[in-house]
């Protein structure tokens, strides 16, 4: 089996499996967070100032933002999805490596700055503060194997995200192109069609997928450690 047709078999797996496991839906949000994330560090870099994040119960978000140079615009708008997928490739790379902690800690620690600077509606306080807490108690109360299936649900989850969100911007971008979000912005800046956007960030999202697919399939096994030898005179 080709390594697309892997991808696509996992993705669809995903989507349909996860929909019957509770409570799926909130963690979903993860992506959002990281998505609007991304946009907030490439203003922030491009010494534009960040006035607040919204998460919302949709799985939408929202960034609000100023910068100083036009030219700006088009790196920040390409941020979001671009941050979403490849953040999900590293949630698979750490998990191949048998890292789900380091994972988990930097999960944490994102949504914890996210929270601390940027988000300020109330869903999305309430989502982060309930979205740390659980990760505190996965990485310090509960057994390693349930906090490593919960890291691959997030994994999945996240993967999943990353790869419908652009789909559906090709879906807006088709019947109602000035809804499509950050493809639609991109249109503006660039006078590329949205729809092309739409197919590029999808694009990005697959071949991104098809690595997390590939480093979770080729999982790297512990090397043996050699027997130790003391010699005595």
């Amino acid at each position: 089996m080709s390594n697309w047709l892997k991808t696509v078999c996992f993705l669809i797996g995903s989507a349909l499996l996860t929909r019957w496991i509770p409570f799926s839906s909130y963690f979903r949000s993860l992506d959002t967070m990281i998505h609007e994330f991304g946009h907030a560090v490439v203003t922030l870099a491009l010494s534009g100032r960040v006035m607040f994040i919204e998460l919302n119960a949709d799985h939408s978000g929202v960034t609000y933002s100023s910068v100083t140079n036009s030219w700006s615009l088009l790196p920040i708008a390409l941020a979001g999805y671009t941050a979403a997928s490849i953040f999900a490739v590293v949630l698979f790379k750490l998990q191949s490596y048998g890292k789900q902690q380091l994972g988990l800690q930097i999960m944490t620690l994102l949504a914890l700055i996210s929270l601390i600077l940027f988000v300020r509606n109330g869903y999305g306080m309430i989502w982060s503060i309930g979205f740390i807490a659980l990760n505190v108690v996965m990485l310090f109360v509960v057994p390693r194997w349930l906090r490593d299936g919960y890291y691959l649900l997030l994994a999945f989850l996240t993967l999943e995200e990353s790869v419908m969100g652009p789909i559906t911007l090709i879906i807006y971008a088709v019947n109602n192109p000035a809804a499509a979000g950050d493809a639609a912005n991109l249109a503006k800046l660039t006078w590329i069609p949205t729809i092309v956007w739409a197919i590029l960030f999808t694009l990005f999202s697959l071949w991104c997928a098809k690595s997390a697919i590939g480093a979770f399939l080729n999982r790297r096994r512990p090397k043996a450690v050699p027997p130790a030898y003391e010699s005595y005179k």
